[in-house]
């Protein structure tokens, strides 16, 4: 855990072994995979049925459809996107525990206060960062605490819970487990053992429980206790007029605060049954909440990532696989092993991304649904196929026999499947289903799943080792399996004796998981699954373990399981459901029976019916209300209180609701037992043939069992319940039969409540109580309508409500009468009178009457005190009346034409025959509607046929005044005026019509025109003529495009014929386009002649500019300008060919193609314009081909010369010339055709020739002359890049074998002064082969045979070195074989073995000089570095040897050298010598010389920490390791020469070993002594530090032991100066030296070890007993204070502040001569001494007070009180010991005086009516003191009294025991202000007191206001002796003379700005200085506003009042 300590967990053992490889494979079962047929694979359910005792043993297993099971995917994968979670895989097992550290922090120090009376102070730095103690808790219980982690060794697994990053060292570990040992294994000693009390006190039973909650209250003042007997109806009082101090979080209740836990951290409340799971007592310790357990920052948790489509989804997965496993396929198990190397933190941090429980109605389902859309993909066929499939995840949950499909709501992932889009790695953790269930997962696509199963049965034992091997995890949150966040890798389950099972999914396979089973896996890839629950009848004993479960962790179930059951009773179940129903039933039976008689003996008697359900039938169709404090939901019953009536709890939590009377609370039901037990006999009736005998026996048992049980106690003896049922039948049938009263009633019915609820023994109780509830409800209703008809008849109110007839009619139909009412009569009679007013209006509604009569008649009604529904229908036909009188009156008189509706005429002529009203007006009305009817006639008779204008007008004028509306005369009157308005529009427009320009308006404007025209009703003559006009405006409108565009001349044409037709060519626009088109004709004529002959250019562009003044479209314009621009072109084309017609040709410009030249030779034969560039390309041409022919000769010519056979030495000579000579043509014949400027193809060909010819006359030069290696190598180069035309050629390929040769034979030649070797047989062989080649190469042949001669005399050397013997060897001589074998010799075994001799040596030398490393400088060798080793060694032989041996010569050390004539010193403890040169005149003086003491003396003997890295003996250099010359030494190489290194190093080893032998002598001597005496081994240390600084080897195993030998001696010596010094030390430094001790593994049989703890142990044991003395208020007698005080200044260690504390403990008071004892005193206002107020018989303080010794007149009133404490009190008996005070005066020189400390005791004075405790001050005479006290008062007025100009500020002091804060008043004194904070030690007063002195300098200080503590009588002592030893210590100094100062309250000052920095979160060392700067400002501000408040009361009375503050 490691935050505190919750105990909501019962703790086991600590964690368990994790430590499984994940490398190792998992050798996991699989678990049973099934393949049904198709007959099975039809109902799922019962295949499932089938399967079950065999596959349920596993948890899981696997269906294998048939393989005509192919359901499509019906989700549209392109547009299908999901949102996903992240997953950290690598924290699902090793994460830490979500702590938060400050809860930690906060119990940690805690634990330090209570157990080492310390806190954590400081960091704990590990690593150089802050180490966080609660996660290295947590990791060390994460492995089973520290002894196990320290065991096995797991330092590094913890260290990844402290830092997630990173790796360790062995080092790290070690210091890892040194912190954890020294900071928190006490800790976890302390856990454990808190831990191990809670287990065993939460196994006592509830009897203890309730017996230890009368006991005491818990010490911890956070938990709220009972009040005790004697308190309680006060506290009941107070709880009524206040509200609740403090409110659980969970309930909302601040009830029973006896059991409520309130956080040790945030004060938040819990009741202990409200925690998740409860507690069954108050825990003891700390505790905290699970808020401050568990820190935000670092909680777990799957994050809500981004939204991916299914496309980006499946990206980032083969990214991820390929990332772990490349582009190859993984196998199952390397995946499986990765996966779990990542979940057990050895593979780093990895997250993935995981698409889980989407729910498929909002993101769609992978399986066909009746409502998604069909796919065009799939077949509608194959689609409702698999939508009405059984194994379709969507139709599951609800097959017949699953008793989910009761369930009515649609709950997601156990009613409606989820999705889930996986890929590698993405998991799904340890779980089992939701209540329970089964669950079905089909996986559509993709990759396959990795499944995990334990059985349901294992389920404990998986929680059990769950919790050991993860503890932390589960402390912080006991409900983590309910979140789905954790793994474990099934292996450890295996090893703690749980069977796990593995199943492999595939595509297409279904997984089964069964009731209870934990399983989790992971995804191997992307894929696509789905999932759904599922409940068949042999769930329903899970789900009611389920139900438990939840209500046991306070969980919300999934859905009510008692609901569900009782929705099943009712429904038809089958055979298959009926059993498991019934004992479920019978299981809900007996636990609802029980529980509710218990409410029954207990008192809770109220009860009622829950409302009842909309849909029964169904489950969740209306949420309940849930238990306040389970959570559960509250089907059946529930408790309520009137107190709390929102709130509601289980049966099983009455007790927690409220602390009210059992009599005030109320159960509410929704079944009686009686209903439940019908429900299981209806259950039982569907698998029993005798089903009503079996029901009518059980009910019988039931009741006799009922009846025999069911008893409480009552005054007097028991009673039953069956006994109270039949007194109450009898008091209710009594009640029947008398009057009616209400409240008989109501009380039997409220009685009846306790035994509605209880099974069919009470039937006759509920039959009874419906009789009562209806008569009541008959009475009620009689007597409520004959006070309405009364209260109606009396008032006749429109406000009052009338009874209805039809109610009183229902009231009066009961027959017979259920009451004995007397208004039932009075009824009657009323309804009588109703009954005949009622046949009078059903009379009058029949005939035909006047509205008079029908007003009068209902006037009746309205005077009847009942109403009647035949009231409405008379008023109803009254008011109808009047309506249609008033319409028909408004027909008759209207005058407006058209202003009467003909359906209004209608229907008032309809309304008269309804009405049957008798009125004169009506034959008026009839007359009107007959003229209507005629105009609609002749309306309808115009409309049928064509319509004529002149008819519509005749119509419409005799119509005119007509005052009816006829629809279709209005009709005629709209038809007309459309044909008057389209004549207008006509006649506007054909004005001027032609000489419009906008005639594409005019056609818009008379096509709309005729549209309209066409569309009328009514005929015009006027269409045909616009038609017309219509023609003639669209032929203008051509013309004028024509006219202003260019047009073709076929369009003109055209244009002038359609005008000729209308008659308009004539117009002004047509006669100008006749012109244009003249023009464009003769313009035609002429292009043509011209194309049809070669004319000249400038006439195809005269005709071209001509064509520009036309605005026509020319054919054959296109054609003119098409031969001018190929004409163009080709004169553009032909332009660069043109310059070669004039050369030279310039070498600038690029080469030109001859192919392009011949192509535009041949364009311009079909050019049609005459140019004169044609003939001139013709020319150059032919120019071009002469050339050809030339080269072409040239070339046979080489072909002849390359095919040249005789090359003999003689004629070489000749060959070069005719070389040269055709090289000199061919070049002519290049330039020349370069001249040309084309790209010719022979120029290459000449190029190549020419180089062949160039190579073969190089060839040849090589014949005479001895070239080069590198010339030869050059020309073999250039031979790869010439061209290959004659390399047939006989000269060709003789000149190539010859250059071959030549090749071989230099590169031989040249063999041993390259890094190119070849051995003698290449060479021999190279030189035969000369003879074969046709060209000869003399001069090259002869150096060949030099060559093979020189190695032959090399090699015979060499075998003559080797005949010598070893030693004659020498390594010169192996060097000069060596250099010249490597310039003359070829490759060879003799030049091998020579060069790996040479090569091995060398190495051997480099090691050693990288061993010896700085010794071995520029000027120094190999050789000497080991010499100079040599002689350090000798010294350290020396060294040793002079201790054993006293004939050792004494030699300096530092030298060894035994010169006389220079100058030495001997040490005066070890006696050995040294040269002054060699110690350096800054060491030591001369004058010394006889006490020197050399540094390792000095070092040894005075116990010092570290030594001089400077010493005189120290080994300047780096010391080379022995161990690794050694290694040297032992490395068997034989040196075929002889090294003398070798025979030095050996020498070397042996010296260095003799002397490491030595050292550990010393060592192990010194590492066991335990004695006394350290001078021998004291010495031989000094030896063995001295030899082993000067040694040039370093032994780091004899090093660090030497280190440990001296780290004790030296403690030992610091132990006995501490002991023996001359300042005596404190505890703290005894225990640093101890804690050292520890450090260094000082063995506890150490003298000086147990002297020191035997010094701790006394000096402890003194000051505690003396800290209780000096508070024990004068308790110990004053001897025995003495006696203490002399034995702490003999104690061995610095007990001064306790000693200061019994000081001033001894001091005496009062005329009764006793210290402080806590009695109320007072201080005499002239000498300031203290007396008991007993001692001089005060009752109350006066306001001045003068004591007996300087008033002496009291004195003999108090002798015989004084005598007599004197003889009552034997220990009090005491020296007279004269008053400091009045001994004063009897001093004359008080500076000499012996000084004593200043006391300060309290008194009781009286300030404003309240009495307070106020210091008083005692100087005591001859104090050295020359600081003044004053009074408060008196401070402030001499300040006021001084010049205002020379006013000084005052100083507040708040004085600590380390620290004095110091705070400033303003220059009016109104104001402080913080100022510092001064460090406060014994050893610096006097410079506190030189700073005091520069600042009443520099601020102009006129007095020091110093806190004091007033009100705090328990502390006084203590902080008063720091105050007052302060103000001594600074008096001592002398330095503040003339100072004056005061005392004021400082109570609550530091807690006051402590409080104001709580906010800030200000840093604990910057606090500090804060803290005490502030409580001086609070001290010093409360000073000074008291006494200006002071100053402002004396201005009125002129007088100050001196009483201090």
């Amino acid at each position: 855990m490691g935050k505190g300590r919750p105990r909501a967990v019962e703790k086991g053992g600590l964690g368990q072994n994790l430590s499984v490889l994940a490398s190792a494979s998992l050798n996991i079962p699989p678990g049973p995979v099934y393949y049904p047929t198709d007959d099975e694979f039809r109902d799922p359910l019962e295949y499932i049925y089938k399967i079950r005792p065999e596959a349920e043993p596993y948890g899981i297993c696997k269906i294998v459809p048939p393989k005509s099971w192919k359901p499509p995917f019906a989700l549209d994968l392109d547009s299908f996107t999901f949102p996903t979670k992240t997953q950290a895989i690598h924290q699902l097992q090793e994460r830490p525990a979500a702590c938060d550290s400050k809860t930690f922090e906060l119990e940690y120090n805690r634990f330090l206060e209570k157990h080492a009376g310390k806190k954590l102070r400081r960091r704990v730095i590990f690593e150089g960062e802050e180490l966080d103690l609660c996660k290295l808790f947590n990791g060390v219980k994460r492995y089973g605490g520290y002894d196990k982690v320290a065991k096995e060794k797991k330092w590094g697994e913890v260290f990844r819970f402290v830092r997630s990053a990173g790796k360790i060292s062995d080092c790290a570990k070690h210091v890892l487990c040194q912190l954890y040992r020294e900071h928190l294994y006490d800790y976890e000693v302390y856990y454990n053992e808190l831990n191990q009390e809670v287990a065993r006190s939460s196994k006592r039973g509830r009897y203890e429980q309730r017996r230890r909650e009368h006991r005491v209250e818990h010490s911890s003042s956070k938990r709220r206790r009972k009040n005790n007997e004697d308190e309680r109806v006060k506290a009941c009082k107070v709880e009524k007029e206040e509200e609740h101090d403090q409110i659980c979080e969970q309930c909302r209740s601040g009830l029973h605060g006896e059991v409520m836990l309130l956080c040790d951290r945030c004060n938040k409340g819990w009741h202990i049954y409200c925690l998740s799971p409860p507690l069954n007592q108050v825990p003891p310790g700390n505790w905290y909440c699970l808020d401050c357990l568990n820190s935000d920052k670092d909680s777990f948790g799957f994050v809500p990532g981004k939204s991916f489509s299914l496309e980006a989804f499946r990206r980032m997965a083969d990214r991820a696989k390929k990332k772990w496993f490349g582009s190859g396929c993984a196998s199952r198990v390397q995946i499986e092993k990765k996966f779990w190397e990542i979940v057990e933190g050895s593979a780093g941090e990895v997250e993935v991304m995981y698409g889980s429980d989407l729910d498929t109605s909002v993101y769609g389902s992978g399986f066909p649904r009746l409502n998604d859309q069909i796919p065009q993909s799939i077949e509608a066929k194959v689609w409702d196929e698999y939508c009405s499939s059984p194994w379709n995840l969507n139709n599951l949950p609800k097959l017949k026999g699953s008793v989910l499909r009761a369930v009515h709501h649609n709950i997601a992932g156990v009613m409606v499947p989820w999705l889930y889009i996986g890929m590698l790695f993405s998991s799904f953790c340890w779980h089992f289903e939701d209540h329970c269930f089964y669950s079905m997962n089909y996986l559509h696509w993709g990759e396959p799943k990795c499944w995990y199963s334990v059985p349901g049965h294992e389920a404990d034992a998986f929680e059990k080792v769950m919790r050991n091997c993860l503890p932390d995890l589960f402390d912080a949150q006991p409900d983590l399996l309910f979140q789905l966040i954790t793994m474990l890798n099934p292996s450890v389950l295996q090893e703690n004796g749980v069977p796990v099972y593995s199943i492999l999914q595939e595509p297409g396979n279904f997984v089964i998981t069964f009731p209870r089973s934990y399983h989790g896996g992971f995804n191997l890839g992307l894929n696509c699954a789905e999932a759904v629950n599922f409940a068949p009848a042999d769930w329903l004993p899970h789900g009611g373990s389920g139900a438990e479960l939840y209500q046991r962790y306070h969980k919300t179930a999934v859905l009510s399981h008692e609901e569900l059951l009782c929705v099943l009773a009712k429904s038809d179940c089958d055979n298959t459901v009926s059993p498991y129903l019934k004992k479920e039933l019978l299981r809900i039976y007996t636990k609802e029976k029980t529980w509710r008689e218990q409410l029954w003996r207990n008192g809770i008697v109220k009860s009622s019916r829950m409302s009842p359900r909309k849909c029964p039938e169904y489950v969740g169709t209306e949420e309940d209300s849930t238990c306040i404090i389970c959570k559960q939901y509250l089907y059946l019953s529930a408790v309520v209180c009137r107190c709390r009536p929102s709130a509601f709890v289980c049966l099983e939590h009455r007790k927690h609701l409220c602390e009210c009377k059992s009599t005030k609370l109320r159960l509410l039901y929704r079944h009686s037992l009686a209903e439940l037990n019908d429900l299981m006999l209806a259950v039982d009736s569907y698998c029993s043939e005798e089903a009503t005998h079996n029901r009518t026996l059980q009910r019988q048992i039931t009741c006799s069992n009922e009846q025999s049980t069911l008893t409480k106690k009552v005054k007097g003896g028991h009673v039953t319940l069956i006994q109270l049922a039949e007194q109450w039948l009898m008091r209710s049938s009594k009640i029947l039969q008398n009057p009616f009263s209400r409240d008989a009633y109501v009380a039997v019915l409220k009685e009846a409540d306790q035994f509605l609820w209880a099974g069919s023994e009470m039937d006759p109780v509920r039959d009874m109580t419906e009789k009562l509830i209806q008569a009541q409800k008959c009475a009620e209703s009689v007597r409520d309508c004959v006070s309405k008809i009364k209260n109606w008849s009396c008032h006749r109110s429109e406000s009052l409500e009338k009874v209805h007839m039809e109610y009183i009619d229902e009231l009066l139909s009961t027959n017979p009468v259920p009451c004995n009412e007397p208004g039932y009569h009075k009824l009657k009679v009323y309804a009588e009178e109703a009954r005949v007013l009622i046949q009078e209006i059903d009379t009058a509604l029949l005939v035909c009457s006047n509205v008079s009569e029908l007003e009068i008649l209902y006037s009746r009604v309205c005077d009847l005190p009942i109403h009647v529904k035949e009231s409405e229908k008379l008023s109803q036909k009254i008011s109808s009346a009047k309506v249609w009188i008033e319409s028909v009156r408004k027909c008759i008189s209207e005058k407006f034409p058209a202003a009467i509706e003909f359906e209004v005429l209608l229907k008032l002529k309809c309304e008269s025959l309804e009405l049957k009203i008798q009125i004169p007006e009506t034959e008026m009305l009839l007359d009107l509607y007959r003229q209507a009817e005629l105009c609609h006639a002749r309306c309808c008779e115009i409309l049928k046929g064509p319509i004529s204008l002149k008819n519509v007008e005749v119509l419409l004028q005799e119509m005119e005044n007509f005052t009816v509306n006829v629809p279709e005369l209005q009709l005629l009157r709209q038809y007309h005026t459309d044909a008057a308005l389209w004549l207008s529009r006509f006649n506007d427009i054909i004005v001027k019509i032609h000489e419009r320009e906008d005639q594409h308006n005019v056609v818009d404007e008379l096509t709309c025109i005729v549209k309209d025209g066409a569309s009328l009703r009514i005929q015009v003559e006027e269409l045909p003529l616009v038609e017309f006009e219509l023609k003639k405006s669209c032929c203008r409108e051509k013309a004028l495009k024509a006219r202003n565009t260019k047009m073709p001349l076929d369009f003109l044409h055209q244009l002038i014929m359609e005008a000729k037709g209308l008659q308009i060519e004539r117009e002004k626009l047509f006669v100008d386009i006749i012109e244009v088109l003249a023009t464009a004709m003769h313009w035609e004529e002429r292009a043509t002649c011209i194309l049809a002959q070669e004319a000249e250019m400038s006439e195809f562009e005269d005709v071209i500019r001509s064509s520009e003044d036309i605005c026509v479209v020319l054919p054959s314009l296109n054609n003119v300008k098409e031969a001018l621009s190929v004409a163009i072109s080709w004169l553009k084309n032909s332009k660069p060919f043109l310059v070669s017609f004039s050369p030279p040709f310039p070498a600038s410009k690029p080469l030109q193609k001859l192919d392009t030249l011949k192509e535009l030779v041949s364009q311009s034969n079909i050019l049609k314009v005459s140019l004169k560039e044609r003939r001139m390309l013709q020319t150059v041409l032919n120019n071009c081909k002469e050339w050809e022919n030339d080269a072409s000769s040239l070339l046979q010519d080489s072909g002849c010369l390359f095919d040249t056979a005789n090359i003999d030495g003689g004629l070489t000579s000749g060959l070069i010339s005719n070389i040269e000579h055709l090289l000199t043509r061919i070049e002519s014949a290049k330039e020349k055709g370069l001249s040309l400027g084309f790209d010719l193809k022979e120029i290459p060909i000449l190029e190549d020739t020419c180089s062949a010819l160039q190579w073969c006359m190089k060839a040849l030069s090589f014949c005479s002359v001895a070239p080069s290696f590198e010339d030869v190598e050059n020309l073999v180069k250039v031979t790869e890049h010439l061209p290959r035309t004659f390399a047939t050629g006989t000269l060709w390929i003789s000149l190539m074998k010859g250059v071959k040769w030549l090749y071989q034979a230099l590169e031989v030649v040249s063999a041993p002064c390259s890094s190119r070797k070849c051995n003698l047989s290449d060479a021999e062989e190279v030189l035969a082969s000369s003879q074969h080649v046709s060209v000869s190469f003399a001069v090259t042949v002869g150096q060949l045979e030099s060559a093979i001669q020189k190695h032959r005399l090399w090699q015979e050397k060499v075998h003559e070195f080797f005949s010598m013997k070893p030693l004659e060897r020498s390594w010169c001589l192996i060097l000069e074989l060596k250099e010249v074998g490597t310039n003359v010799a070829f490759s060879c075994s003799e030049l091998d073995l020579l060069l790996s001799e040479v090569e091995k040596v060398e190495k051997w030398k480099q090691r050693c000089m990288d061993t010896l490393g700085t010794l071995i400088g520029d000027e120094n060798s190999l050789l000497g570095a080991l010499q100079k080793i040599r002689q350090t060694l000798d010294r350290s032989l020396y060294i040793y040897d002079k201790t054993r041996n006293s004939k050792v010569r004494d030699l300096c050390l530092c030298c060894s050298d035994d010169s006389w004539n220079q100058e030495s010193l001997t040490c005066s403890i070890c006696k050995d010598c040294y040269h002054l040169q060699c110690l350096g005149p800054a060491v030591v003086d001369g004058n010394v010389a006889e006490v020197y003491k050399c540094p390792y003396c000095q070092f040894v003997v005075n116990g010092s920490i570290s030594k001089n890295p400077d010493g005189p003996l120290r080994f300047r250099r780096k010391r080379p390791a022995l161990e690794m010359l050694i290694e040297l030494i032992s490395n068997e190489e034989d040196f075929c020469v002889f090294i003398e290194e070798r025979v030095i190093l050996k020498e070397l080893v042996e010296q260095a070993l003799a002397c490491k032998t030595r050292l550990t002598e010393t060592v192990n001597s010194a590492l066991a002594c335990v004695d006394k005496d350290l001078s021998v081994i004291s010495r031989k240390l000094t030896t063995a530090l001295k030899a082993t600084e000067v040694v040039g080897v370093h032994d780091q195993q004899g090093y660090c032991n030497l280190e440990l030998a001296l780290a004790r001696n030296s403690w030992k010596i610091r132990v006995v100066k501490l002991l023996e010094g001359i300042q005596k030390p404190s505890i703290q430094q005894i225990q640093q030296h101890l804690k050292e001790g520890l450090a260094l593994d000082i063995p506890p049989e150490d003298y000086y070890r147990q002297k020191l703890v035997e010094v701790k142990r006394i000096g402890l044991q003194w000051a505690d007993y003396a800290k209780k003395v000096a508070t024990d208020s004068g308790a110990l007698s004053l001897d025995k204070v003495y006696q203490l005080i002399k034995e702490g200044e003999n104690l061995h260690v610095y007990v001064e502040k306790e000693l200061k504390l019994l000081r001033a403990r001894s001091m005496l008071y009062c005329i009764c001569r006793k210290p402080y004892d806590k009695r109320a005193m007072i201080a005499c206002d002239q000498c300031d001494e203290w007396y008991h107020f007993d001692c001089i018989k005060l009752v109350s303080a006066p306001k001045i007070y003068i004591c007996p010794a300087c008033d002496p007149q009291k004195e003999e009133f108090l002798r015989p009180l004084v005598d007599h404490e004197r003889s009552t009190d034997a220990k009090s008996v005491e020296p007279k010991t004269p008053s400091p005070r009045h001994t004063k005066q009897q001093r004359k020189n008080p500076k000499i005086a012996d000084s004593s400390p200043t006391q300060t005791v309290f008194a009781i004075t009286e300030v404003n009516g309240i009495s307070r405790f106020q210091p008083r001050l005692v100087i005591a005479v001859g104090s050295n003191s020359d600081m003044r006290y004053v009074k408060p008062l008196r401070l402030f007025q001499d300040l006021l009294e001084t010049n205002s100009l020379r006013q000084g500020r005052l100083l507040g002091l708040d004085v600590g025991d380390k620290y004095v804060g110091l705070a400033v008043s303003d220059r009016h004194n109104k104001i402080a202000s913080p100022l510092s904070v001064l460090l406060r030690k014994k050893s610096n007063i006097p410079l506190m007191a030189e700073d005091f002195k520069c600042l009443i300098s520099d601020l102009s200080l006129a007095g020091f206001v110093v806190g004091y503590p007033f009100d705090r009588p328990s502390r006084s002592v203590v902080d008063a002796v720091q105050v007052k030893l302060f103000l001594d210590e600074l008096c001592s100094t002398n330095k503040l003379e003339g100072v004056k100062y005061t005392y004021w309250d400082e109570s609550f000052s530091s807690k006051n700005v402590e409080f104001l920095l709580k906010s800030l979160h200000v840093h604990p060392v910057q606090s500090k200085g804060i803290l005490d700067k502030f409580a001086a400002v609070n001290i010093l501000q409360g000073y000074l506003d008291y006494v200006n408040r002071k100053e402002l009361e004396c201005l009125d009375t002129q007088g100050i009042d001196d009483q201090g503050g």
